[in-house]
């Protein structure tokens, strides 16, 4: 086997290249290739792609989606419906909360997701700032050192960054709590990058208002203590999930097996380690 497709979730070590000597071309579905031993692939010289940017758009779509949903109490305000709790003209409805107008809205991450995160806040009024490897001059938004000043300034952190060895639980504690009582927290990134215990900690003692999150630590296991939260929205990794997204994948996919397999240069390579 010349060409192994695969997800960047899935281990693609050295063990599984031994079973293929012939391999040429990992090629990764979608924009991650973490679980891609990257240093033994180049090693052998084994050319590794990936999908950057063909699902960004649905993705920037539900995170959008996942801050609406937690912020508005999407869900609480449902099940008050169906459980027939709204009679009458009752003033307790449910309780009032914060719009998005004039929320400000911090982006860790800042690649073809975050941007178009960044896009779809501005559209609602908010105030946009964000926090990546390396400032970004064409960006209309405020740039941040760290990711601790971002997370004081902001009161919402939208997850968008690439899970690396080097930013596991990058979102901690003191980033989660900087945002406040009232803050939400939204990860369409991958579950590694948070840390979930202190985040379950945070959400349930009141120290951060909210959390709308399509990826956790260990998928497909979601803590009791989390899908307990009513203010917490969970979805199973879907942000990538619409027709587009994946037509665009697989579009990307096909040219970079066809590339390689003709011996050209394929469109989409994960950069080699420096």
């Amino acid at each position: 086997m010349r060409v192994l497709v695969t997800m960047g979730t899935l281990k693609t070590d050295a063990a599984v290249m031994d079973r293929l000597p012939s391999l040429g071309l990992i090629c990764c579905y979608g924009t991650g290739y973490e679980g891609v031993d990257l240093e033994e692939a180049f090693k052998r010289g084994i050319m590794v792609t990936h999908s950057p940017a063909a699902n960004a758009p649905a993705v920037a779509d539900h995170a959008m989606a996942l801050l609406l949903a937690t912020s508005r109490r999407v869900g609480m305000a449902d099940r008050f419906v169906r459980d027939g709790l709204w009679s009458g003209h009752s003033a307790a409805r449910m309780p009032l909360v914060r719009g998005l107008t004039g929320r400000r809205i911090g982006v860790f991450g800042f690649g073809a997701i975050g941007r178009r995160i960044a896009a779809r806040a501005a559209a609602f009024e908010a105030e946009v700032a964000y926090h990546n490897r390396s400032h970004k001059p064409d960006a209309p938004y405020a740039f941040h050192e760290t990711l601790e000043s971002l997370a004081e300034w902001a009161d919402v952190l939208m997850v968008a960054a690439r899970a690396d060895t080097g930013n596991r639980h990058r979102v901690g504690r003191d980033v989660m709590k900087a945002l406040g009582p009232d803050g939400i927290v939204v990860n369409i990134a991958r579950g590694s990058i948070i840390d979930q215990e202190a985040m379950i900690e945070l959400l349930r003692s009141g120290d951060l208002g909210g959390a709308g999150l399509d990826v956790f630590e260990h998928e497909p296991t979601v803590p009791d203590a989390l899908r307990a939260i009513p203010h917490a929205v969970l979805t199973p990794h879907i942000g990538g999930g619409t027709h587009e997204a994946h037509e665009a994948m697989q579009s990307l996919v096909a040219a970079n097996i066809t590339a390689f397999l003709a011996g050209n240069p394929v469109r989409t390579p994960v950069p080699e380690i420096a």
